[in-house]
């Protein structure tokens, strides 16, 4: 690479949660649509529909609704499902289908729960990583509730 050309990055997030439940458990709140429909998305929304076709080259296509009625919609293909370990899939608005990003869900069993890291990239710009951000910080925050006194 030459040093006079200048390093290009895409901005990117990593969040790593800790879960008081089984891998198994975790990992279905994943990939069980009507699970992920308890949790998926940012505080102030619900999951009005979500298919999941979760193997390498399925899609998946989640819909949210805010409570002042906003709709959003954001789909992609699963690039790599190893079960109770990993999923990556590829993420794209509805509203922006030019913008297509990647996420990367990894899970660590711990003696006292899972360890999920989300690694969000190829995401378009500063406002992007900004608003994915705090979209999927809610969103785990709603994961983790999900497991709250739950007999794991």
């Amino acid at each position: 690479m030459d040093a006079d050309q200048p390093v290009i990055t895409e901005p990117s997030l990593t969040l790593v949660r800790r879960i008081r439940a089984p891998v198994a458990r975790v990992y279905a709140a994943w990939t069980d649509p009507q699970l992920l429909g308890l949790w998926w998305g940012p505080h102030h929304t619900r999951v009005e529909s979500a298919t999941l076709d979760v193997r390498v080259g399925g899609g998946f296509r989640t819909v949210l609704r805010e409570d002042n009625g906003d709709r959003h919609e954001v789909s992609g293909v699963y690039g790599v499902v190893e079960p109770e370990r990993r999923l990556v899939f590829s993420w794209a608005w509805v509203s922006t289908p030019e913008r297509v990003s990647r996420v990367t869900v990894t899970f660590r069993p711990l003696t006292d729960g899972t360890e999920v890291t989300v690694q969000h990239d190829r995401l378009a710009d500063e406002q992007s990583k900004t608003g994915h951000t705090r979209g999927w910080t809610e969103s785990m925050e709603r994961l983790v509730r999900l497991f709250i006194g739950d007999a794991a």
